[in-house]
């Protein structure tokens, strides 16, 4: 009698216990790149020196210009930083490129409440100071 009873127990064990499994899916890992500070610069500003490059230069947006350095960034007081870019605009003329200083300000967001909030009071947001072109 036991022996029915646990027979009839397996089979409704059988019967109500999903047979389905399910394989996640795996996320590829992140590569490990080696970035540099000048790296991550350069895709914060980079959008805004394009547009602005553009625009001096009446190009498309398939207009090419290449980053060559970083001159300087000055602290403000405000919490915001001014980053000043040389960048080369090449010509199908070697001898005719162009050598361009952009200044750009970058302004991280003032939500900390440790932030000073009668001199930070902005959102994030890059703008274009100057544009000097130097040759």
């Amino acid at each position: 009698m036991v022996k029915q009873y646990l027979i009839l127990l397996g089979i409704f064990l059988f019967a109500f216990t999903p047979l389905q499994m399910v394989k996640a899916e795996t996320v590829p890992k992140a590569e490990d790149i080696y970035m540099t500070t000048e790296d991550i610069v350069s895709d914060l500003v980079f959008p805004a020196i394009d547009k602005r490059v553009i625009k001096e230069y009446g190009g498309d947006t398939l207009f090419d210009w290449q980053w060559q350095r970083i001159v300087g960034i000055n602290y403000n007081d405000n919490h915001s930083y001014d980053v000043a870019v040389r960048i080369l605009i090449p010509s199908k003329n070697k001898d005719t490129d162009k050598e361009d200083l952009v200044k750009v300000r970058v302004s991280p967001s003032c939500d900390s409440g440790k932030l000073n909030k009668l001199k930070c009071n902005h959102d994030f947001k890059i703008e274009i100071l100057d544009y000097k072109h130097l040759s």
